[in-house]
């Protein structure tokens, strides 16, 4: 059967993408999310037009991750042998966490309630993340006798810092939505009820700018992770390059001499 997890809709050059699985907390992955993940970021990467996604999740969690009773009884992703756990957590998870990581344009999450394991770790793919005053975080792998299979290892210490990563890690408590603020975690903590309409305006503050520089800028930021200082010179020369010969280039500069909104294109 096919996956049951995602909804995609347009809004002008904005796609939202809604998880809604609610009756199962968002639970991730079933063996079809990995495609359906693929599928929906693969259809905004080949949409020129698209200039912002946000990620949200319907019912009072965000995602609370893995699926305990499918641990417990071995079976779905956790079925079989060593090898194949492996293999469907390579063609399973990575494929959510690959899919998401490599949406080229701006991703905001809008974090509802707890996000927990992988759950945590998909907002952490995010750009921008929006929580609720309800939201919590946390990686409790080792709670569960496993470790973080999705590279969050990789990408949490990148956002908080290693101490913080491995003291969320160790221990395998979450943390509230204000602490994630104070540890860079988010952009900003609002009341549940706003949580969509700050998306939204965040989203608007950021689609109204040239669609192939937002690609662009994005590509940057992903790349000085990283590439050396060297390098980034020289991808930021040839990317600027591009960018200074699109008519979108043209119309900001004149819509500043001007004093008014710039009209961009994506030509």
């Amino acid at each position: 059967m096919a996956s049951d997890l995602l909804k995609l809709e347009w809004r002008g050059p904005l796609a939202i993408i809604t998880m809604q699985r609610a009756g199962r907390l968002n639970a991730l992955p079933d063996l079809d999310d990995g495609q359906a993940f693929e599928t929906v970021c693969r259809q905004i990467n080949e949409t020129p037009a698209a200039r912002c996604a946000l990620l949200l999740a319907e019912g009072r969690a965000f995602s609370a991750g893995g699926d305990l009773r499918a641990m417990s009884e071995r079976r779905d992703l956790f079925a079989g042998t060593g090898t194949d756990i492996r293999e469907r957590y390579r063609r399973v998870v990575h494929r959510i966490v690959r899919a998401v990581h490599e949406l080229e344009v701006p991703l905001i999450a809008g974090v509802n309630g707890p996000a927990m394991g992988l759950g945590c770790d998909l907002a952490g793919l995010a750009d921008i993340r929006i929580a609720s005053s309800e939201a919590r975080f946390g990686v409790p792998f080792l709670k569960l006798g496993i470790i973080p299979g999705d590279g969050g290892a990789w990408l949490l210490p990148r956002h908080i810092g290693h101490a913080r990563a491995a003291q969320m890690l160790f221990t395998g408590e979450s943390i509230e939505a204000e602490r994630a603020l104070k540890w860079g975690l988010v952009n900003e903590v609002v009341p549940p009820e706003a949580l969509r309409q700050t998306c939204e305006a965040w989203a608007a503050r950021i689609t109204d700018k040239p669609p192939q520089a937002l690609r662009m800028a994005k590509a940057l930021l992903r790349q000085g992770r990283e590439a050396s200082f060297e390098q980034m010179l020289e991808l930021s020369a040839a990317m600027q390059a591009l960018a200074h010969l699109s008519e979108d280039h043209l119309e900001g500069v004149e819509a500043v001499l001007e004093k008014r909104p710039a009209r961009f294109t994506g030509a």
